[in-house]
């Protein structure tokens, strides 16, 4: 059964999707596609439908999920991780993380995230003063890593994955990883550039996005990787930025943000569908008591009002929209 998306334009920065709704019928707001998701076995019904539950005229990017299914993402312009709540209310959950860009909690409790030293506000002019580093946030605050063997910088930091250990893996170009001493390694360069980064639910095999091709990789008991290959490809991105954000499901299904919408892939690389999404999803996660709902930030939002959001001074655009949908599949707890 063929699906439908509804989005109403209300002064709240969330608004309630609507079922049966053919999608040449669909309202839409400013910048929104019409979405028609068809069934994926075990993974989404044919009669879903995205929810927009959050907007904003900065990022929300980076997305884990805390250990009671909250949803948390990274504000790099308000030097910020956030927390959702399911009604739709927001606010920082850890303040004073420089040029936040991603987030993750591992099994333990553990909080990581990036800071990003080039802080991009959006502006045309970047401030480079404080290092870039992978910093634990809880249940202590400390740097783990903030330079590679030779001393350089860790550049502009995009992703990162806890590994259970204390450290992370993380991406800018190359794929790396730090442990909980903050000794950097080199696990893989990119044929284009890496993105995205997350483990299967049994922590033995890496996922990491090189623009349109899924990149995996053994992890030994002891950290290591080895037996690098290709996973998967997205088919339908031909032109654009390719892959971005990863998740998995605990039946070790993987998930993609591309330009088509949030491919999903069995656990030997089949693609089983793509799930359109209203706006370019570029982070994901399974979040929710039950890890039953799908969680996307896509790039672009409206107004209160129902304009489009549009920067006041010529400055890059980076307003943001979250929107969820129920899904038949679980996350990891």
């Amino acid at each position: 059964m063929k699906t439908t998306l509804a989005l109403l334009a209300a002064p709240a920065l969330f608004a309630l999707a609507a079922h049966g709704v053919p999608a040449a019928a669909q309202t839409l707001q400013p910048g929104e596609v019409a979405t028609d998701i068809r069934a994926i076995a075990g993974v989404v019904a044919g009669d879903a439908a995205w929810e927009q539950v959050w907007s904003g005229p900065m990022a929300a990017d980076g997305m884990s999920v805390t250990q009671d299914g909250l949803l948390l993402f990274a504000q790099e312009q308000s030097n910020a991780i956030w927390k959702l709540w399911p009604d739709g209310r927001s606010f920082v959950e850890v303040p004073y993380v420089l040029g936040a860009g991603a987030v993750s909690v591992d099994a333990a409790g553990r909080m990581l995230a990036v800071e990003r030293g080039c802080s991009d506000p959006g502006l045309s002019q970047l401030t480079c003063e404080r290092r870039s580093a992978v910093v634990q946030l809880n249940p202590d605050r400390r740097v783990i890593a903030d330079a590679m063997p030779d001393g350089s910088t860790l550049g502009r930091l995009n992703d990162l994955y806890a590994d259970g250990r204390g450290g992370a893996w993380f991406t800018q170009g190359a794929l790396y990883h730090t442990d909980a001493e903050g000794n950097v390694t080199t696990v893989a360069t990119m044929e284009t550039f890496s993105n995205g980064v997350v483990t299967s639910p049994d922590g033995r095999t890496l996922y990491v996005t090189d623009r349109t091709t899924i990149r995996a990789y053994d992890v030994n008991a002891d950290g290591l990787t080895s037996n690098a290959r290709v996973f998967a490809t997205l088919a339908r991105d031909t032109q654009g930025f390719g892959g971005d954000g990863l998740e998995v499901d605990n039946a070790g299904r993987l998930y993609v943000t591309g330009d088509a919408g949030v491919y999903v892939f069995a656990a030997d690389g089949t693609e089983l569908g793509v799930i359109p999404t209203p706006r370019r999803s570029i982070t994901l996660a399974l979040a929710g008591p039950e890890r039953n709902m799908l969680y996307i930030g896509t790039m672009g939002a409206a107004t209160p009002a129902g304009a489009l959001w549009t920067p006041p001074h010529g400055e890059r655009n980076i307003a943001m929209t979250i929107y969820r949908v129920p899904v038949q599949a679980r996350g990891v707890r």
